[in-house]
């Protein structure tokens, strides 16, 4: 906890944004960082409420110690708050800048709406350990003479890796793209999560004798059986990128993409990078001058509204299919668990035209090029409501309605039925394999992270590698120090 009356003495403050008028001009990260002494005062407000949901199943997925560290902001002990931060966390600096914080929703505080500013004083931690010599490599000069490969080099990829490096094994990347990072890289934009942070932590993963092979599609350029034979065991981080099927006409016209798509393609020309993916082939799209429709309303969805106003569209409109939800939530029905409430993102507060129960009937075209959405209202189950229908402008639309699985092409299509998948209640489907052990169907072949739950979060993607690391661990040594 920090200080006893901390909560009753202290308002809550969060970071300040750059004003929507300028951060729009760049893709930059727009945050403005608040200052050590005002971030201590945040953590004093820390109470000593008992059972701290926070850190617990209902909070944070890395269970991170948030009251101990909180305390040791307060008290000013930053050192020892970052190593007990870095105990559970691989990369705080990544989901101090893009996780939801379901922390600061199962804070107690929250139950007036007043949580402690749980997101703020990670960043801060994290920031301040590169600072301070934190990132610096510690490679294990014990080595067990076992070797793994690593397929994917996304959150899960790097946190198993660093998990397996600091046991003494021999690990192995492969990665897709270019450079290192998965959708780290090429799906986060850079006004969330500048690609700096992921490359000082790659210099420290090889630092640490993990060594980085980009450029490999696995199951294309080289064979998955390929590597279970040259390594004592396999972990398949691939992630979850095959985007959900949209039944709509006029889908194929110029003008409609994939969301991710777009925001690999952007990442692309912000890195320098030739736009040109493997895994998301397209021609080069701008929204300059242009009127933009998102189809969808979560976090990829939010990403290409600011992205496209940072290209320089003239409109972005979002459409949900789901009813508007509440200003505020029920806490007694809801607390500690993460509430469906209306929230706003930064990217849709920079001007985007936000649509609620709303269908997209079909895509207009001339000649070819996209000119309108068609749409209509739908009621509480989701149906079209007859005579309701209307058309936005639209020169680009996005589809950011989920995804549905791994790619098929590379590692599943090679492995076949030898792998066994699991397919929910939507159609998606992912690789089988338990929490516990983490294994699949095929002998020294592991799964972790979205190619193993579905689409999900990047902290979920952290936990799942660091446990997958330390089941790996236990199955190449029989036993394991690696925490869970």
């Amino acid at each position: 906890m920090g200080k006893v009356t901390g909560f009753l003495e202290i308002d809550r403050q969060s970071q300040k944004y750059q004003p929507a008028s300028d951060r729009i001009r760049h893709f930059r990260e727009f945050t403005i960082p608040m200052s050590e002494a005002e971030v201590q005062k945040q953590a004093a407000r820390c109470m000593d409420c008992g059972i701290p949901f926070c850190h617990g199943s209902t909070g944070c997925p890395v269970n991170n110690q948030i009251p101990d560290w909180n305390d040791l902001v307060y008290k000013g002990n930053w050192k020892e708050a970052i190593s007990n931060l870095l105990s559970t966390n691989n990369f705080p600096e990544f989901t101090g800048r893009v996780c939801p914080a379901p922390c600061e929703e199962a804070c107690t505080l929250n139950l007036e709406d007043m949580p402690v500013t749980i997101k703020t004083i990670e960043q801060t931690l994290a920031d301040k350990a590169f600072a301070l010599g934190f990132f610096a490599p510690r490679p294990n000069e014990s080595k067990t003479g076992k070797r793994v490969a690593i397929i994917g080099s996304g959150p899960s990829g790097l946190a198993a890796a660093q998990q397996l490096a600091r046991a003494g094994h021999m690990v192995d990347v492969y990665e897709r793209e270019s450079r290192p990072g998965g959708l780290l890289r090429y799906g986060i934009p850079d006004f969330k999560l500048e690609k700096h942070h992921i490359d000082r932590r790659v210099e420290q993963l090889e630092g640490e004798g993990v060594t980085f092979y980009c450029g490999v599609n696995i199951g294309v350029d080289k064979a998955v059986d390929d590597l279970l034979n040259e390594y004592d065991a396999v972990l398949y981080c691939g992630g979850s990128e095959t985007p959900r099927k949209i039944d709509i006409p006029g889908v194929h016209f110029h003008g409609v993409h994939d969301a991710m798509c777009y925001l690999v393609q952007q990442n692309k020309r912000v890195g320098r990078e030739n736009i040109e993916s493997v895994g998301w082939p397209s021609p080069s799209i701008t929204a300059d001058g242009k009127h933009v429709v998102v189809v969808g309303g979560g976090d990829t969805a939010s990403d290409c509204v600011g992205t496209a106003f940072r290209q320089g569209a003239v409109k972005v409109t979002q459409l949900d299919i789901r009813p508007q939800p509440p200003e505020k939530e029920d806490k007694l029905s809801v607390w500690p668990y993460w509430a469906t409430k209306m929230r706003t993102s930064t990217s849709q507060a920079e001007g985007a035209e936000r649509e609620f129960q709303i269908a997209t009937l079909e895509f207009i075209a001339e000649n070819g090029e996209l000119t309108h959405v068609k749409c209509c209202h739908v009621d509480e189950h989701r149906k079209p409501i007859a005579g309701t229908e209307f058309f936005i402008r639209a020169d680009l639309a996005f589809i950011a309605i989920g995804f549905a699985g791994p790619f098929e092409a590379g590692v599943c299509s090679e492995l076949g039925d030898r792998l066994k998948l699991k397919v929910d209640r939507r159609g998606a489907h992912s690789v089988l394999a338990d929490t516990n052990n983490y294994k699949t169907s095929i002998d020294k072949f592991f799964a972790a992270g979205d190619v193993r739950r579905g689409q999900s979060l990047v902290v979920w993607a952290i936990r799942e590698g660091r446990q997958a690391a330390r089941a790996i661990d236990e199955f190449l040594m029989g036993e394991t120090l690696l925490p869970r």
